[in-house]
């Protein structure tokens, strides 16, 4: 019974780091997003994140996205690419204290 214990015990702090982070993705930006990638923060290792079939309609849109934890933790940096050709860099975004993230409409143009 110990042993079991202590595997369970053991076995705690992995699921932990494996926790996946859902993020409220709001496009309110006059333009489609048609790309969205996330890095951990100041790395610039940008990875591609599914947006659905379709880019994101602007106008306040919304879909859901999901973060895996192992991807960097807990502070993000996104790049967010517009239909219009505008690409905005976000960075030090934190998924475990925030719940969604909006576009808006001054995304500038980097």
């Amino acid at each position: 019974m110990r042993i079991a214990m202590l595997v369970v015990l053991a076995a705690t702090p992995a699921l932990a780091v494996a926790q996946t982070r859902y993020l409220d993705l709001y496009n309110n930006a006059p333009s489609s997003l048609a790309s969205f990638a996330v890095a951990t923060a100041g790395t610039n290792d940008f990875h591609d994140i599914a947006l659905g079939e379709r880019p994101l309609p602007g106008g306040g849109d919304s879909t859901t996205i999901a973060l895996e934890h192992a991807d960097g933790g807990c502070v993000r940096d996104f790049r967010m690419t517009f239909a219009d050709g505008r690409v905005w860099v976000r960075r030090g975004f934190n998924v475990c204290r925030f719940r969604s993230f909006h576009t808006g409409r001054s995304a500038p143009k980097e």
